[in-house]
């Protein structure tokens, strides 16, 4: 099977990196955008796997594609970021491995995943190696998109842009039919939930946790009875958020330390072994921040994905309100959305989406989660 097989609704992008691979229009920066869950990262994943395929193709069954699908390719480096920010430090580090000749692939490939998320410094140390590139290395971005607020103009301007769109319900609903083996009713239902996000429908197609979080977010809405119910609701979503983040990360974060201190001699006896554990400190210290970050990154991921659900929600009710046949984004919530739209204004449920978009972006800027989330949800509450 093609490595561009998982590209789903893309067919114009598809044409385009099969024709470089092939040496039709390769130049080597691109850039890839589109909305979250569109297949950034799977794009930029498979056009590398057709730049190494043995065949110029992307064949999916030579060597070469089955080693940069499985992310051990020694010519293909990955930037996926942890924390909030990509730091200057960790740009120089890939670029440093990317500026080498190709060990045994054709092309030395760096992948930057949230490429929007790139330091001032660690921007500009990425537009010297782009502007400057060794013969055989490609370099391939993935960003939200090229607005100016998001990503360095002069780094646009250097690439060939992809652009991807959301892919549609219907061909998400096939592709989890026919990778995960649902039946028709329960694939559509977590295509529409998803909002066309792949990744997302795959965490509820194969995650019963993803499944009951999302039964929870959606049952706030008629919890909201008055101010203390507010802050409890708060407290619950902040805590699934972090309960969330712990299990995605606590068994990697502790393969990590015991690695780092096996690599700093723990255990050892010896003048050495004490004099390397007195220096370990900044190392785990430094380790232990890395972690942190990584950490705080997941948790606002997840409570962001639970903030998409509920406004969601609320635009659902708006929709029923009005008698409209726009289908719902959570089918299986239709008669709870249809009560709501009877007991809410389509004002005050317009005012209850501001309320949730604007949460996002408060987070976003950096203020606390839970004091965000207490506000929207004595905003949910009270309609204003």
């Amino acid at each position: 099977m093609s490595v561009f097989a998982d590209l789903i609704g893309q067919d114009d992008a598809r044409g385009v990196l099969s024709n470089a691979a092939a040496g039709i229009g390769m130049t080597h920066a691109w850039l890839f955008i589109g909305p979250p869950g569109s297949g950034r990262s799977v794009a930029a994943s498979a056009f590398a796997s057709a730049l190494q395929c043995d065949h110029h193709t992307g064949c999916g069954q030579c060597s070469s594609c089955h080693l940069v699908q499985s992310g051990s390719h020694a010519d293909v480096q990955r930037i996926i970021p942890e924390g909030l920010s990509i730091g200057v430090g960790e740009v120089r580090r890939v670029i440093t491995m990317a500026s080498r000749a190709p060990s045994g692939g054709k092309w030395q490939i760096l992948i930057l995943e949230d490429a929007d998320r790139l330091t001032e410094s660690a921007g500009n140390a990425l537009l010297k190696a782009i502007e400057e590139p060794p013969e055989r290395t490609v370099f391939l971005l993935c960003a939200p998109s090229d607005n100016p607020q998001e990503l360095s103009i002069t780094i646009r301007s250097r690439c060939r842009v992809v652009s991807l769109r959301q892919p549609p319900k219907d061909a998400i609903a096939r592709l989890l039919m026919d990778s995960e083996q649902l039946p028709a009713g329960e694939a559509e239902l977590y295509a529409a939930a998803a909002q066309g996000h792949i990744g997302r429908a795959r965490r509820l197609a194969t995650d019963e946790t993803a499944r009951a979080k999302r039964r929870d977010v959606l049952a706030i809405p008629r919890q909201l009875t008055g101010i203390s119910a507010c802050f409890s609701a708060a407290v619950e979503l902040i805590e699934a958020a972090e309960a969330e983040a712990s299990d995605a990360n606590t068994e990697r974060s502790s393969a990590e330390r015991q690695s780092l201190e096996m690599a700093l001699g723990k255990g050892g006896t010896g003048k050495g072994a004490s004099k390397a554990a007195r220096g370990s400190a900044a190392a785990l210290k430094d380790l232990e921040k890395r972690q942190k970050t990584r950490d705080t990154r997941s948790q606002r991921d997840s409570l962001d994905r639970a903030l998409v659900d509920l406004a969601a929600f609320y635009r659902d009710a708006l929709v029923a309100g009005f008698g409209s046949p726009v289908e719902p984004v959570h089918p299986d919530m239709v008669e709870v959305s249809r009560s709501a739209a009877s007991k809410m204004s389509p004002e005050s449920l317009l005012r209850r989406i501001s309320a949730v978009l604007e949460c996002r972006e408060a987070i976003d800027r950096n203020v606390r989660p839970r004091i965000a989330v207490e506000a929207l949800m004595t905003r949910l509450w009270t309609g204003n």
